[in-house]
């Protein structure tokens, strides 16, 4: 695509961005008028040539479209997703196929699960399909598009020139995820060229250099095991890399709460007298990752409400399943939304338990969270800020309670998130072979997409310099799991 066609097609995305009230607002909406009342589908939500569209239920039944792809059910990337859906077959994964038909009552004759980490031939078209984990909630997944170009589809008036050649071509589209080696190894992406990588750039800004998912995951469980049972790491470290933590026993005059004691019965306050509870918030899907440190460090189960449970016991984690509880009382970890944990909320939702519990610490798990360091350079060198970034560790002495916090109710924001930090973006990008990067998240003005695609020319020029060195390949990591 000429860069003349391709601002043509960004300056008609757009306008699927405009805020309500603005001329592009406006200009949209005589447009959806001129179709019918159907918005006209960006031009990265189908794959050039390919008659399939990513995360593009919004767009109704787009032309020479016969498959709609949903890389996760999270309402961002299902908007208007319902039982009355009837545009064609919707192709995902096998727990996103049973959330979508729980949470949006999406009829089964149009839900395809397809199965991971393995090429398969997507119907009515010459294309294949392989699913890679995303890293990101339970059922999320990346598509490995390969085939050839076959069809002009979709809204946009570029016309590829491939259509009817031989070549195959090879579209990686991210959804959202975090990246870790992993991905880059992974053997449907490993040595392979992708023609375009369409990416979660959701956090393409090196301010968001945020710690690893297993090293805040650890810090949590084990600040949590310290305030509920007042035991210590063993290492030096706190916790090594591959996120086993070693206890102990130390006596503190500062421990919340006792253990609970198997087979204590729930109405007996003098056994409950001085519990703690562990409140953790959640999206309807996401974060259980650390949900199942906290549990297993503390040796608990886990209660949420009747539709929370439904939504998880549709995942396939058996390990899980076997942690929930529809007893709040045998649970000392609850899981709450997030909005729910504010010092009002909390207080509300103790004095439910009329004594049960008489402490709460709260775990508050979100990327927006993470603050950078005073001084953070904003259009740092690629190399120094890799070398920098992967000298540091997160600890449970990393986290600290948020102002409001009192000895009775203890919050902590967690920096954790399930896209890529800045950071693992450019190790990803690195560590691939692509010819093209279409930016998927904050795309809805030009100035923003020009500062992400800078990023991709520093990406190009960091990559041709590590060729020039003989550095070809991986980016080197401290974990199989993070860089």
């Amino acid at each position: 695509m000429s860069s003349h066609i391709e601002n043509t097609a960004w300056k008609q995305a757009e306008l699927d961005h405009a805020r309500p009230g603005t001329k592009l607002d406006a200009a949209r909406l005589a447009q959806k008028g001129e179709h019918g009342g159907r918005r006209l589908a960006p031009f990265y939500k189908v794959m050039p040539g390919m008659p399939i569209a990513v995360d593009a239920f919004r767009y109704g039944k787009i032309p020479g479209v016969k498959a709609y792809f949903l890389t996760h059910a999270h309402s961002d990337h299902y908007t208007a997703l319902n039982e009355k859906w009837a545009n064609g077959p919707i192709y995902c994964s096998e727990t996103t196929g049973n959330l979508i038909r729980l949470m949006l009552g999406v009829n089964s004759k149009w839900i395809h699960p397809v199965p991971m980490d393995v090429p398969t031939l997507v119907p009515e078209t010459e294309v294949t399909v392989t699913l890679v984990e995303a890293n990101h909630c339970p059922g999320s997944v990346l598509f490995l598009f390969e085939g050839r170009r076959t069809v002009n589809a979709g809204d946009s008036t570029f016309k590829s020139p491939h259509v009817g050649s031989p070549r195959v071509f090879r579209y990686l589209h991210c959804g959202d995820f975090r990246a870790s080696p992993q991905h880059a190894l992974h053997a449907a992406i490993k040595g392979k060229k992708l023609d375009i990588i369409y990416l979660d750039t959701t956090y393409l800004n090196p301010k968001y250099c945020f710690p690893p998912q297993r090293q805040v995951i650890d810090a949590c469980a084990t600040l949590a095991t310290r305030l509920v049972l007042g035991t210590e790491p063993t290492n030096s470290s706190e916790s090594d890399l591959t996120g086993k933590i070693s206890m102990k026993p130390k006596p503190s005059i500062d421990v919340w709460a006792r253990p609970i004691v198997k087979g204590q019965h729930n109405d007996d306050a003098s056994l409950r007298e001085g519990r703690t509870l562990v409140m953790v918030g959640t999206y309807s899907i996401g974060k259980e990752r650390i949900v199942k440190a906290i549990a297993n460090a503390l040796s608990s189960k886990v209660y949420c409400d009747k539709r929370k449970a439904a939504i998880l016991r549709c995942q396939d984690d058996p390990e899980l399943h076997a942690l929930l509880t529809n007893d709040p009382y045998e649970a000392q970890i609850h899981l709450v939304p997030l909005g729910a944990l504010n010092r009002d909320k909390i207080g509300d939702y103790l004095s439910q338990f009329k004594g049960a519990y008489t402490r709460v610490v709260g775990f508050r798990p979100t990327g927006w969270t993470y603050s950078p360091p005073a001084g953070t350079d904003t259009l740092p060198a690629l190399a120094p800020l890799i070398t920098r970034m992967q000298s540091r560790t997160f600890l449970p002495s990393s986290l600290v309670p948020t102002r409001n916090s009192t000895p009775r109710l203890m919050l902590y924001g967690v920096p954790y998130s399930e896209h890529s930090s800045f950071l693992e973006l450019s190790c990803f990008a690195l560590s691939t072979h692509w010819d093209k990067i279409i930016a998927t998240v904050n795309v809805g003005t030009e100035s923003g997409r020009g500062k992400m695609n800078r990023w991709f020319e520093k990406w190009e020029s960091e990559i041709k310099r590590r060729r020039e060195k003989g550095e070809n390949g991986m980016v080197g990591f401290r974990s199989i799991e993070y860089w």
